[in-house]
């Protein structure tokens, strides 16, 4: 293909872009999100404010928002990602499952500005829609089926996620405690920056990220995966990647793993896996993975390619 005819495609979609920006047809949602596709960052950012439009047109909102969440969270130029959070934002609490994702994006001193304003935003708005749907919705409780009051649906989703009755709160906030305590009391290990870790690889991982100026977060619970609640390893909120060391050979360990493997795999997150084996090697290991989300490490830090 020869660049006049590149240049020629290039106009026509930017063309077909806008025209279906300026209508209000919610079926050309597929059409957009192919466009939201391109190599051209100007065609993104023209598809991504198209899909913004088609929220007010009834257009399928889980559809438009698994489209728009790799723009808005990750694409690589600004202005895209700036329409595409914009466009997020338009379509309220049915991107409630990326309220994290965006606060994280939000408080990334290493993006834009405007990128972080766009952001903070967009969580701002869809936290609104949250509450607003919440408040005309009847809630039951998914333990004992009851109808719960608002107070305790409130009360249940800031703690769990989930929607509890006061007595089933009672007993599952007393379950969680008792696993919480039992965590807690396994982190026997110090690592060189201080934090307590479980095992000798988990010790290994922490002094490696310190020993390169990478903030993490350790066992932070609360970071939601398709409705489910899990405890990452390490998380390191400057690149938004995960790190799991998976350091037990049980049975049960090993179906555990594969269904949080799973779960960050739907949700598109990235994610790095470590097991026992990488020990004797892990600086190799942790550099090549980190390249292959677009980082660099040096002794001084990670710069991105």
């Amino acid at each position: 293909m020869n660049n006049n005819l590149d240049k020629q495609l290039h106009h026509q979609a930017v063309q077909r872009a806008l025209a279906l920006g300026r209508g209000a047809d919610p079926t050309s949602l597929t059409e957009l999100t192919q466009l939201l596709a391109m190599p051209s960052a100007e065609i993104r950012r023209l598809a991504a404010s198209a899909i913004g439009k088609l929220a007010a047109f009834g257009a399928d909102a889980s559809i438009a928002v698994r489209a728009l969440v790799p723009a808005a969270l990750h694409d690589p130029h600004p202005q895209a990602q700036q329409y595409a959070l914009k466009a997020l934002k338009a379509y309220g609490s049915a991107a409630h499952d990326h309220l994290h994702d965006l606060d994280d994006l939000a408080a990334n001193e290493r993006v834009k500005d405007y990128i972080r304003r766009a952001a903070h935003s967009a969580a701002q708005a869809i936290r609104e829609a949250v509450r607003l749907e919440e408040h005309q919705a009847r809630h039951r409780c998914i333990r004992c089926g009851r109808e719960v009051t608002m107070d305790e649906h409130t009360r249940s989703q800031q703690a769990f996620q989930r929607t509890f009755c006061d007595a089933c709160f009672d007993e599952v906030f007393l379950d969680r405690r008792n696993f919480d305590t039992k965590v807690e009391l396994n982190k026997t290990i110090v690592a060189k920056a201080g934090a307590l870790v479980q095992s000798d690889g988990e010790r290994l991982i922490a002094d490696w990220l310190a020993a390169h100026n990478i903030a993490f977060r350790y066992d932070e619970r609360f970071r939601i995966l398709s409705g489910h609640a899990v405890r990452p390893d390490f998380y390191l909120p400057e690149f938004d990647v995960y790190i799991e060391y998976w350091g037990m050979d049980t049975a049960d360990y090993k179906i555990g793993m594969l269904k949080k493997q799973q779960l960050y795999q739907q949700e598109g997150k990235r994610l790095i896996s470590l097991y026992p084996p990488d020990k004797p090697r892990l600086d190799a290991v942790l550099r090549s993975k980190l390249a292959l989300f677009g980082y660099q490490v040096s002794q001084s830090g990670v710069g991105e390619r």
